[in-house]
């Protein structure tokens, strides 16, 4: 179906779409609103570049698509709880997110989507990766969808909470955590899920296990677990269902947690990168 309001140009054959001809920070029109949501559901991550946003003008953007949440770990702007600041400065060498991953989806209710703005982008490196769950789920053989769909996956933040509370965004690193609590707070978050969800917009199926936060399946052991997840893990992110998106500054890229992963790569030792994300909260994963 062509767009009327909007230019709307594939980035690849499976996953990834550019939009141009709307300015994100105007008033957005019911049609045109409908086109941009249309395209999301149909692409999985849409790029807007050459957008000027405020942070307000961001949120609100957002808010179109459901209620912004906050980051648990991450501290925020003061006065700006649901807006978080990613950056990697020159003389770092650890980036955030480093990893293919679904964002928090250890909560009960994982994100529906997230907004991810560029302020300032390094002269080269700093990509990020996008790969196409519809299509990972799709390309499995026959038997193991029967075997996945009855199954779920326990999803819980240690990991990356023991990568942050190793020094990794400590005091030295120009992000910060929300509070001194992270390991008490994410031992405590462990939530299971379907290992193949529903998306609730598209009624497609979509594989959601990711390695950042997947650590077992239900009712089976991590080292039980181990060898299938990583099976799953390499499937999802062949070739052939991504795409690589170059930022320029200026750029807004919205991603569907619900059936896309993503991984920021770490390229750029040198050179300052900054970001600001916003997310809005989903539903509980069927």
């Amino acid at each position: 179906m062509d767009y009327e309001t909007i230019d709307v140009t594939p980035l690849s054959g499976s996953i990834g779409a550019e939009i141009r001809g709307v300015d994100l920070s105007g008033a957005i029109g019911r049609e045109t609103f409908s086109e941009i949501h249309r395209a999301f559901l149909e692409h999985l991550v849409v790029m807007f570049p050459d957008q000027h946003l405020s942070q307000a003008q961001q949120i609100a953007f957002a808010r179109r698509f459901g209620p912004v949440m906050v980051d648990p770990f991450m501290k925020s702007p003061a006065g700006l709880p649901e807006l978080m600041i990613v950056i990697k400065d020159k003389h770092e060498t650890l980036a955030f997110g480093e990893v293919w991953h679904s964002d928090n989806s250890y909560l009960e209710r994982p994100p529906l989507g997230s907004f991810l703005y560029a302020l300032e982008v390094p002269a080269y490196g700093g990509d990020t990766l996008f790969a196409n769950q519809y299509l990972a789920y799709q390309t499995l053989s026959p038997g193991l969808r029967r075997m996945l769909d009855g199954m779920t996956a326990v999803h819980n933040p240690l990991s990356y909470a023991k990568s942050i509370s190793s020094g990794n965004f400590g005091a030295h690193r120009t992000m910060q955590l929300r509070n001194d609590a992270v390991m008490e707070q994410a031992s405590r978050i462990e939530t299971e899920h379907p290992v193949v969800r529903t998306h609730p917009e598209t009624g497609r199926k979509a594989l959601y296990v990711n390695p950042a936060y997947a650590v077992r399946f239900g009712g089976w052991s991590e080292a039980e677990s181990r060898g299938l997840l990583e099976h799953l893990w390499h499937h999802a992110v062949r070739p052939e269902f991504t795409c690589r998106y170059r930022w320029s500054a200026s750029a807004l890229t919205l991603w569907d947690n619900r059936c896309a992963m993503h991984h920021p790569v770490n390229d750029y030792h040198g050179h300052r990168r900054v970001m600001h994300r916003v997310t809005v909260e989903g539903d509980r994963p069927s």
